[in-house]
């Protein structure tokens, strides 16, 4: 396997050119990409778009996941260029929740319990010419749909509250657009979830001090609005 250029970097992985069709995402903070598989898997057989999955070359190691290469801007850089409205971002934010948890979990026996993600924001949903697909699963769970729309919601919400960001408006914006669609799905967003998800992002190690103690007032942001 010839690993290329460098495409992309995030929080703990990096994405380097294979050819053109594949990429290799390699995890820098040793975890391990297998646990994906079988949930991307699943999902792409059940319709749900997200990248699909190539063959791992023998010298690969645990950290590291071969995906098709996908064309086209992040949700996130759409919308900072205006390519994309706020009124549209936060439409198909909503429904791609709403897909993913249509379909039944992998494992769990609760019949209330569905495949998460944990981790959907505009960063994560690449604009293709077949439509939006979804990125960056190494958060996923399976669980109550309303933990995934309070983790994405307060996600939003801490960039809305962070007075040293650009973006900021742009995500309260977003955010005040999104939140009614979410709030009115199935349950919404109970306090007793958002509380999870405010426990779970101040426990993420990749996130800065500065950025867990944006926490409390985000999740002040996300109850206000939901009412």
């Amino acid at each position: 396997m010839r690993i290329g250029q460098l495409l992309g970097t995030g929080r703990s992985a990096d994405v380097y050119e294979l050819d053109e069709q594949w990429v290799l995402r390699r995890y820098r903070v040793g975890l391990d990409a297998t646990r994906e598989m079988p949930v991307m898997s699943y999902l792409s057989a059940s319709g749900y778009p997200i990248p699909r999955l190539g063959p791992l070359p023998v010298s690969a190691g645990p950290g590291d996941l071969v995906m098709e290469r996908l064309t086209g801007p992040t949700m996130l850089e759409a919308l900072v260029s205006g390519e994309l409205g706020g009124d549209e971002g936060s439409a198909m934010l909503a429904g791609l929740l709403a897909d993913l948890h249509s379909v039944p979990a992998r494992l769990s026996e609760d019949p209330e319990d569905r495949i998460l993600h944990l981790d959907l924001h505009p960063g994560n949903v690449m604009l293709t010419a077949d439509g939006p697909v979804v990125i960056d699963w190494s958060n996923t769970e399976e669980g109550p749909p309303a933990l995934d729309r309070a983790m994405s919601a307060l996600i939003l919400a801490q960039v809305a509250v962070d007075p040293q960001v650009p973006e900021a408006a742009g995500a309260r914006a977003l955010l005040d657009t999104l939140m009614p669609l979410l709030v009115a799905a199935d349950d919404g967003i109970p306090a007793r979830h958002l509380a999870a998800a405010a426990a779970r992002r101040a426990a993420n190690p990749t996130m800065s001090p500065a950025e867990v103690a944006l926490i409390g007032d985000a999740s002040a942001l996300v109850a206000a609005l939901s009412g």
